[in-house]
């Protein structure tokens, strides 16, 4: 039995990926590691088909065309072997121990019969430009090292949010969930965020800094020269996780659940108008509409819920240079405060 199914997403990766893997197969034979070549014109396919000749119980590899970030981790979930199942990226890498203590606490758990559906860990921003780093927790939100739901999960403040690093989701409900990413599109690990998580019915949070996140590449998606112009990519987010569950669905979920799902929203649709408003385009005025537009024609008690939510409301009240700046300062401050950029 694989206990954990580890799909890395590779695109030019060669020249980081090898700690990544490395990190991985500490998990030893419990583990799979699934690595998708996601067209990579570099060595990417060769270190991968290398690492898998080695290590061939651990160790598939799937070579496909280009599709993007979203492609590559439907890949790994359509062929899942494992109880659960963790995104990690290609410049990302697992902590020796934590990974250790995570598959000790599944192995607990399966042999009580007391899987959870989900399992919460910490994330780490490394931040190679001063080799600073900031850990995500999420003790204030979750009882620590005991089985719990959504009734019991604490109101999360501010930009505080489960992130994909943050997530180790048990393989079934993922695919009961129906999740299939958008292809050829960034962001996406919002929707994995998002979409899954009714599906989720028990939760464990370990207090154990397990995934550490790479900050520095100019590449990165959390650039901010990047995100101003993938703003077209953020919105396509923004309306597939809209479109997933309307308000009269999220109002029945449990009260945690129910609040937590909101309170995301209005943080992602923050993250969508800094995309679009960070600069001044007819083309970005239109599609700040039609974005609007578009949740308040499908649903109009989401799109209120929305739309007039205080720090929401208070950056589309301003006139559009204003809310630029607004959010731009907003977001550096965020990245200050995290470390992210």
């Amino acid at each position: 039995m694989k206990i954990i199914t580890f799909t890395v997403p590779c695109f030019n990766s060669e020249n980081y990926m090898k700690k990544c893997v490395d990190s991985l197969l500490k998990g030893g034979e419990d583990i799979e590691i699934i690595i998708v070549n996601d067209g990579s014109k570099d060595g990417t396919l060769q270190i991968a088909r290398e690492y898998e000749a080695r290590y061939p119980e651990v160790v598939r590899v799937v070579d496909k065309e280009n599709g993007g970030h979203g492609s590559g981790v439907n890949a790994g979930l359509r062929l899942a072997r494992g109880l659960y199942f963790k995104v990690v990226d290609s410049d990302d890498w697992a902590d020796e121990q934590a990974l250790k203590t995570l598959l000790g606490a599944i192995r607990t758990h399966y042999s009580a019969g007391t899987l959870p559906d989900l399992y919460i860990v910490n994330y780490v921003y490394e931040h190679v430009a001063d080799n600073t780093s900031h850990v995500n927790r999420y003790g204030k939100q979750f009882p620590v090292g005991r089985r719990t739901d959504w009734k019991k999960v604490k109101t999360f403040h501010y930009a505080h949010m489960l992130l994909m690093h943050a997530l180790v989701y048990k393989t079934n409900v993922l695919k009961k969930s129906g999740l299939v990413l958008p292809e050829h599109t960034f962001y996406v690990d919002d929707i994995f965020s998002y979409n899954p998580l009714p599906y989720a019915k028990s939760l464990f949070y370990l207090d154990i800094d397990f995934y550490r996140y790479f900050i520095g590449r100019a590449d990165q998606s959390v650039n901010l020269v990047n995100m101003v112009q993938r703003y077209p990519q953020m919105v396509r987010v923004m309306e597939t996780m809209t479109d997933r569950w309307t308000y009269a669905e999220i109002k029945n979920l449990t009260k945690g659940l129910k609040r937590y799902m909101i309170h995301a929203l209005a943080n992602y649709m923050m993250t969508a108008q800094l995309f679009l408003c960070a600069e001044d385009s007819p083309e970005r005025r239109i599609a700040f509409k039609d974005m609007w537009l578009h949740i308040k024609e499908r649903d109009k008690a989401l799109y209120r819920k929305l739309r007039y939510r205080t720090y929401v409301l208070s950056a589309t009240l301003l006139p559009w240079k204003l809310r630029g700046i607004y959010l731009v300062r907003g977001y550096k401050m965020l990245c200050r405060r995290m470390k992210l950029g």
